[in-house]
């Protein structure tokens, strides 16, 4: 399983678009007010619908990028000339095993977003505390 980010509308992948299977829309507290980036991630909700990707909403991005391993403890401060950290705003994960299934955490992943929808709970929200 790899992860490819989307970010800014501007898709960053050079794979398969058909081997992505999940997408992750990441946004705290204050992403909620943006109006902007809301109907971007209305846009690309729609774009997953109709290509039957499945779609998952996470709070706290910054502690997402902690889990993805993209942000270091002991990295420079932006004052200090550090580079932009990654936009996870929208992070698409692919598979490009033949079979979409091999990997356990994301069969177990997309039942998750299955069984949400049969509840009718669209878009599921998994809350990332921080540590």
């Amino acid at each position: 399983m790899t992860l490819e980010e989307f970010s800014a509308g501007e898709q960053k992948t050079e794979s398969d678009p058909d081997n992505v299977v999940l997408c992750l829309l990441a946004a705290d507290e204050d992403d909620d007010r943006d109006v902007a980036l809301q109907i971007h991630f209305t846009l690309i909700q729609a774009f997953c619908c109709e290509n039957d990707i499945d779609i998952l909403r996470v709070s706290n991005p910054g502690r997402l990028a902690e889990l993805l391993l993209l942000e270091t403890d002991a990295g420079p401060t932006a004052s200090e000339g550090a580079e932009q950290p990654p936009d996870l705003h929208c992070v698409l994960v692919t598979n490009p095993h033949s079979s979409q299934w091999k990997d356990p955490a994301l069969s177990q992943l997309i039942c998750f977003c299955r069984e949400s929808r049969y509840m009718d709970q669209w878009v599921p929200v998994i809350n990332l505390p921080e540590r």
